[in-house]
């Protein structure tokens, strides 16, 4: 997907004056760059001193263990899945190779790589996501566990290779700060694993490739920092890379200067990318995940290297913990809000490890839980091992103020969960449309709700499925038809300016939020307002969606999209919903408005209707129950949904 000329004249009209300039400066320096190379300084006597106290290995539950052990043996065989693309040609990778098109990217300069051009690149992502090292990691902490060598040896080898096939600037992998931040999150993690293991200081300290590497990755991310508009999640992922291997490898220099300023950096963007309320600015779940365990692994090589952190970096963590506490479902799972794409910040767990349990088993050990959060079963090979370096608490802070019980109602994200019996969770938006001048992973979904019981999406949110190179794709899982919400005359509520870009915002205004009733609306429709109220019955669990619309007559579709796992049988406007859940038939019934006519669809493609999308490139089919009509500014909408037992 290449940007077109107007793209670029959207995007400059999201920038104000000093991000415009600021990025007339990068212009010039990836010039000079291209011909004038940084050096890397020689280094001496370098030491790593920042391995984990003894102990923390044996503090790994069992079967944390044997999950993580039996991820990194099929890692060892070749075998890896990316995005529902399934590899097994991971015993000698090839770093640039997308095996989802079959392309190899073109060598060359880094920034004049047309990467989003999946027709010249390949699927981007896909050949990004390997580099990032986070295999790496779990091989790594296999070693560190069972003292096998194998795991270490592989370590070593694919980490000469990638430095060989990716010299400084060159290729895809020096273009996006994101990738560089969390790939030195991952070396300084591999080699604090690695650290019994005999070989570690000749592949690190005492290896001249890996300090140019490591040098030439920091000197990028203190010359090209993600600013104004897109200061988002990746500002995070490059401070907390930056600070990490500061801290973790300050043989350079300049480490002292690029750890001091990547940690007021990440002190700032934090707060600038979290509501006072705890939950991330961005309105997406995933990303929410994201920067936590990116905070929290940066407070871990702080405290490791006795580096003083801001109160206000913790406590920020400390109100994401507890937010997050506060909107899982019974199952744990957070709302599959605004754009996915299964991004981690450090990954050292086998498959079947529950990535909120392991965040909220974090936070746990940490900060403490409060008497109100969900019960965390399961274990986790990270928690140990961030919590042998992270100090507890909030040190150098007054006691924090906490939520004595658990919030429903967040009014500065404006996201609402009402909860009924069952496991019944109903999540309601009437939040901003998205973080800063661009919105990048905002939909187009106000006033949407998405309803679970017992951690089954009954009215679901489809997800995301793609960014580049399926454009159809890409605009329907932003789509407000592709929500649980109302649109008018076939157009979105807000003005999508491309892929990651919005130039028109709808603003959301909450009218009542408490633990039973939310009324909101929102002004995206020009000339017409869309308010919504829903309503949940405390004893019964039936759920009452009303949507008016006030303005001159539209066109209208009401959309429900149900989860993968609901079966729908719909008769007029009455819709028998059933289920299984724990080897347990369940049922609903969806009463529709009957003034609309309503029609089931599923896995269509031309356009994109009926489908779900479980995780970043991949999707399946899916119902989606859609009511055509009109709205006449007098008659409102009812919905009725009721579970039965």
């Amino acid at each position: 997907m290449s940007m077109s000329v107007g793209w670029y004249l959207r995007r400059l009209s999201r920038m104000g004056p000093r991000e415009a300039g600021g990025r007339a400066v990068d212009v010039a320096r990836r010039r000079r760059w291209r011909t004038a190379r940084p050096t890397c300084p020689p280094v001496t006597g370098a030491r790593f001193t920042a391995a984990l106290p003894p102990g923390t290995i044996a503090a790994i539950a069992p079967d944390a263990a044997k999950r993580l052990v039996a991820e990194a043996d099929r890692l060892m065989y070749g075998h890896v899945e990316y995005f529902g693309v399934v590899r097994d040609d991971l015993t000698d990778p090839d770093w640039w190779y997308d095996p989802k098109t079959g392309r190899r990217a073109p060598f060359g300069y880094a920034f004049g790589l047309p990467y989003r051009d999946e027709d010249a690149v390949g699927d981007i992502k896909q050949i990004w996501e390997l580099s990032r090292h986070q295999y790496l990691t779990v091989l790594a902490a296999a070693y560190a566990i069972t003292g096998n060598e194998r795991y270490a040896e592989r370590v070593a080898e694919h980490l000469r290779s990638w430095w060989a096939a990716n010299p400084p600037l060159r290729g895809v992998h020096w273009i996006s700060g994101i990738e560089l931040g969390i790939r030195l999150l991952s070396w300084v993690w591999v080699r604090r694993l690695l650290d019994g293991w005999p070989g570690a200081a000749e592949l690190f300290e005492g290896n001249p490739v890996a300090q140019n590497q490591i040098w030439h990755h920091q000197r990028w991310l203190a010359a090209f920092p993600s600013r104004g508009s897109s200061a988002n999640n990746h500002v995070i992922a490059e401070t907390a890379g930056q600070f990490a291997a500061a801290c973790a490898f300050g043989w350079f220099p300049s480490s002292e200067r690029w750890r001091d300023r990547a940690l007021r950096s990440l002190d700032r963007q934090l707060r600038a990318n979290t509501f006072l309320s705890g939950l991330n600015r961005e309105l997406a779940s995933e990303y929410h995940g994201l920067v936590l365990e990116l905070g929290l692994a940066a407070v871990a090589e702080a405290d490791a290297a006795s580096v003083p952190v801001p109160a206000t970096t913790r406590l920020v963590l400390l109100r994401m913990t507890d937010a997050l506490a506060a909107v899982v479902d019974s199952r744990l799972r957070p709302p599959r809000q605004g754009d996915a794409d299964d991004g981690h910040g450090l990954v050292v767990d086998g498959a079947g490890t529950d990535r909120w349990g392991s965040l909220l088993a974090t936070g746990d050990a940490v900060f403490g839980r409060l008497s109100w959060w969900p019960e965390v079963t399961g274990t986790d090979v990270r928690t140990p091992l961030l919590a042998a370096l992270i100090r507890p608490g909030v040190p150098g802070a007054r006691k924090p103020t906490r939520p004595a019980a658990r919030p429903a109602h967040f009014a500065d994200a404006g996201l609402t969960v009402l909860r009924g019996p069952g496991g019944i969770w109903c999540r309601c938006d009437a939040g901003p449309h998205g973080f800063l001048s661009i919105a990048a992973h905002a939909h187009a979904d106000a006033l949407s709700v998405e309803v679970r019981h017992d951690g089954v999406d009954v009215l679901a949110d489809p997800g995301t499925y793609c960014y580049h190179g399926q454009p159809e794709w890409r605009q329907y899982f932003r789509s407000t038809i592709g929500h649980n919400t109302l649109e008018l005359d076939r157009a979105d509520q807000s003005v999508s300016g491309g892929p990651f870009l919005w130039t028109r915002h709808a603003d959301s205004r909450v009218l009542t939020a408490d633990t039973a009733r939310w009324q909101a609306e929102h002004d995206g429709y020009q000339g017409s307002v869309h308010r919504r109220s829903v309503e949940l019955a405390a004893e019964s669990g039936e759920l009452t969606v009303v949507d008016e619309v006030r303005g001159p007559r539209r066109d209208v579709r009401l959309a429900f999209h149900l989860g993968p796992e609901i079966t729908a049988d719909l008769t007029e406007n009455r819709a028998v919903l059933s289920w299984t859940r724990d080897g347990e038939d369940r049922s609903a019934v969806l009463d529709l408005p009957g003034q609309l006519s309503w029609q089931a669809h599923r896995g269509q493609t031309e356009p994109p209707l009926g489908w779900y999308s479980a995780g970043f490139g991949r999707k399946e089919p899916a119902t989606t129950l859609i009511g055509t009509g009109v709205a006449d500014g007098v008659r409102g909408f009812t919905t009725v949904l009721r579970f039965d037992g």
